[in-house]
């Protein structure tokens, strides 16, 4: 197929999915290659969906277009003792369905982040108590001193306590049952800057610039069509042929094309978003491995013979194109924390990988299924199966089971009980500091705490527990950054998890608008500007 002739075929098929029907002159089209898991704010902590609903729903703070924590809702707050913070809530603020913003919605929203289909019990875990003063003030008590739960929380955002009771979603719709009838999957009404239109999960989803808002934002868009398209091919050609107006990722091969097309351009930037590997190093039998009676991921020779298969620049060279930064650690260089002394990746040295294999008792190597999303992160399932041909070498066969993210995030993730034996996995923390992967990714597992609610594979240490705390209330800044590279040292020593890469932002747009990449990937409307 020529190339003007798979444009034009890609053209049809992206303004089939968009649809007929006139647009306003300052109406934006947009495309993901994934949806957004759903409409429920406190469902899922995935970088994608929280930023998508982020134009809808808003927090106590939120993040500006230079990721720096801004009064949001709350229009100040005041640490009054260690355990103590005071809210002054911003008067006059209106849900989209014309219902006062006020302490009790804040107060309901906090505990629906702890209900038990929540994907955001980590932050909510934060909070031990919130006392309402009055209407627009709130006084929150910590469960201990927690100096970054301001910025941690500009990620729960305000849902209206009448409305959710009305319909029925006073908890947190569970992402892993995507067929219930939650009424909150698919139906929001938010604070913020846009409002639901129409929603057609996996199909369509139509925005229009609230008249009510409390705030002055930057953009003269009135009207936001968004369309989800798995196949980057699709997506590069409908942004050349204009039926869209930004659409990414788009595949890094494509930069030179897109800068050399009439009307569009690549905007290209690192990302501070880490891509690893983690192992089930908890239960006593892999769930998807033939070896029985025991789990070889217990094992650190066996992790350190994973560590020294993966070829990390042959990664960087044919599936990112030389896009992507191999990394040691699993934060990327903007998160604060980052030390570049820890840094270097595991050495490629698949000889020592078969030595350790024997060592471990597996001279053979063994069988085991890792999980992958196909349209979440850059080039993810080419990820894992250059990972799966690369361990095939040193004798570990690797099947790859890879799933559109709405059923991946469904199967692996807490909501049903870490699914998974090995997986594939991004992580920006949305605080933009090191704690928040500490407490999220690296602590034990912790039902109570909710630490390590995204540490799948359960990798525990008990001194990196206590230095994720030390690092959570620790001021000084010589001893916290003493206190984060011993833990980092610690994880990286016992191969708790396969850092890989920090992946490129790669963002396709019509010239004809001015868009704001943050650091994050997080596509935020009130940046965009039809010239």
């Amino acid at each position: 197929m020529s190339m003007i002739k798979k444009i034009l075929t890609t053209s049809v098929m992206t303004g089939m999915i968009l649809g007929a029907g006139a647009v306003s002159a300052n109406t934006l089209k947009f495309a993901f290659q994934g949806d957004a898991q759903s409409f429920d704010p406190h469902g899922l902590n995935e970088t994608f969906t929280l930023g998508f609903l982020s134009n809808v729903y808003e927090g106590l703070t939120m993040l500006d277009k230079d990721i720096k924590v801004v009064p949001g809702l709350a229009t100040s707050w005041e640490v009054t003792s260690p355990t103590t913070i005071v809210f002054k809530l911003r008067p006059g603020v209106k849900f989209h369905n014309g219902n006062s913003f006020n302490a009790d919605d804040v107060i309901f929203s906090w505990q629906r982040t702890l209900s038990e289909g929540s994907d955001q019990k980590v932050r909510g875990m934060m909070v031990k108590e919130i006392k309402k003063i009055d209407d627009l003030t709130i006084e929150v008590h910590t469960d201990g001193p927690q100096p970054l739960m301001p910025s941690e929380w500009a990620w729960i955002f305000m849902m209206d306590k009448e409305w959710a009771e009305e319909h029925g979603a006073v908890n947190a719709a569970n992402v892993k049952e995507k067929n219930a009838n939650g009424y909150s999957l698919n139906h929001a009404n938010g604070t913020g800057p846009f409002e639901v239109v129409s929603r057609q999960p996996d199909v369509k989803t139509v925005f229009k610039r609230s008249a009510n808002h409390w705030n002055k934002i930057n953009t003269n868009i009135t009207d936001i069509i968004f369309t989800p398209v798995k196949q980057a091919a699709t997506r590069t050609a409908a942004l050349i042929s204009g039926e869209l107006d930004m659409v990414y990722p788009i595949p890094v091969q494509d930069w030179k094309r897109l800068d050399s097309e009439e009307g569009v351009s690549a905007i290209r930037g690192p990302e501070a978003r880490t891509i690893f590997l983690g192992m089930d190093q908890s239960r006593d039998e892999l769930l998807y491995s033939n070896i029985k009676g025991k789990n070889p991921l217990k094992d650190i020779r066996v992790r350190k013979a994973m560590a020294h298969a993966l070829h990390l620049e042959l990664i960087k060279k044919k599936i990112m194109r030389g896009a992507s930064t191999p990394t040691g650690l699993m934060i990327a260089p903007q998160v604060n924390g980052f030390n570049s002394e820890y840094n270097t990746p595991y050495k490629y040295d698949p000889a020592m990988s078969k030595k350790l294999l024997a060592e471990a008792g597996y001279p053979d190597g063994f069988e085991i299924t890792i999980d992958c999303p196909n349209n979440r992160y850059v080039n993810d399932e080419k990820i894992c199966q250059a990972v799966a041909s690369m361990m095939a070498k040193v004798g570990i066969k690797m099947k790859v089971l890879a799933q559109p993210k709405s059923k991946y995030f469904g199967k692996i993730l807490a909501q049903n009980n870490y699914d998974t034996s090995m997986y594939l996995l991004g992580w920006t923390p949305g605080s933009m500091d090191v704690h928040n992967v500490l407490l999220g990714l690296i602590s034990c597992q912790n039902k109570e705490t909710k630490a390590g609610l995204f540490n799948l594979g359960n990798y525990c240490n008990k001194r990196v527990d206590e230095l994720q705390k030390l690092v959570g209330v620790e001021t000084d800044p010589v001893k916290r950054q003493a206190y984060i590279d011993e833990a980092m040292k610690i994880v990286k020593d016992e191969v708790g998890y396969l850092p890989l890469h920090q992946q490129p932002l790669s963002w396709g747009v019509n010239d004809k608008f001015q868009i704001n990449q943050r650091a994050d990937n997080v596509f935020d409307f009130r940046y965009v500007v039809k010239k």
